[in-house]
């Protein structure tokens, strides 16, 4: 199997958004291995972590269709999927798409419109599609949600329901940058008092949906074994059977690991998955997934501290 042109697509992103974003090289791995896997990510950070610009400068590279939409309290699902408003001039209805008509959305703040709204994307993150009054608008195989929250701000958010956290491929949380790459940041970005423009940073397109397209089909072929297969499996259900979980991960999740794993032996240039490969993206993969018994929340447990401990107590294959 050839493996030069997801070689190249990965390291040609790489190069231009390290001329954007410093540091940060575990979100941008995830990002990809979400693009190749046709998952997408939610991303947790404090403000003021480069989530917003790093999910622009992403569309930008890969020529995406990018949308963008700040989730508030009194946004209605038809500001997100559109809407069918009545033409005085035609005299018929004429359809307003809303911004989930792209290929990359970003939405941004997730957790800060009620459930109704947020319930709104679950069709389309799962079936690249919405409805609207009984008709049915394809979005593309390739369409993708970027997603943000604040971790420490809870006023006026809401909790995600649990049947959309699941149709992420993983939950990243972002940490500070080092004290050098923080050096360089400074350097780089501190003469502006805003969000720089892409042509001011002289970020180049090197992908299009039709090379992505191409490039995803060369993932989906890589070699997951028989044992891998099992061991993926077996990793699931270990937290459904971990007293410190009162919900463990889903069926789905297994499949959406096993996808993603095939993408991330690929971006680490191997037409097969090795049990390393599950191992690192398990936890951004399980943590938004299995949700914690109360006796564990009172011992002040934390998700990614029993998904750790699972994933080393799960036996991997040779």
């Amino acid at each position: 199997m050839n493996l030069e042109p997801v070689a190249k697509l990965a390291n040609a992103i790489r190069h231009e958004i390290g001329k954007a974003i410093i540091g940060q090289d575990d979100t941008v791995d995830l990002l990809l291995t979400a693009m190749l896997s046709r998952g997408h990510i939610l991303l947790e950070g404090v403000p003021g972590t480069a989530k917003t610009f790093l999910a622009q400068v992403f569309a930008h590279i890969t020529n995406y269709d990018f949308g963008r939409i700040q989730f508030t309290p009194d946004l209605l699902p038809g500001d997100l999927i559109g809407t069918n408003l009545f033409s005085f001039q035609s005299n018929s209805f004429k359809l307003i798409k809303g911004p989930i008509f792209c290929d990359l959305l970003l939405a941004d703040e997730i957790n800060r419109t009620p459930p109704k709204t947020q319930a709104a994307l679950l069709e389309a993150m799962q079936e690249r599609r919405v409805t609207i009054d009984g008709e049915t608008f394809d979005l593309g195989a390739g369409f993708m949600v970027i997603a943000t929250q604040n971790p420490i701000e809870q006023q006026g958010t809401y909790p995600l329901p649990e049947a959309q956290l699941d149709r992420f491929l993983f939950k990243h949380v972002l940490s500070y940058s080092s004290r050098e790459e923080e050096i360089k940041i400074v350097t780089q970005h501190g003469h502006r008092s805003g969000t720089p423009k892409m042509k001011d940073l002289g970020l180049k397109v090197v992908g299009s949906k039709k090379n992505i397209e191409d490039v995803a089909k060369i993932v989906s072929n890589i070699r997951l074994s028989e044992d891998i297969t099992h061991y993926v499996v077996d990793l699931v259900r270990g937290t459904r059977v971990n007293p410190l979980f009162e919900t463990g991960a889903s069926p789905r999740a297994a499949a959406m690991i096993a996808s993603a794993s095939r993408a991330y032996a690929a971006l680490q240039g191997r037409d097969y998955v090795i049990p390393d490969d599950v191992k690192h993206i398990a936890l951004p993969a399980l943590r938004h997934r299995a949700i914690l018994s109360p006796a564990a929340e009172i011992e002040g447990r934390s998700a990614d501290e029993v998904i750790q401990a699972v994933i080393e107590q799960t036996e991997a294959p040779r």
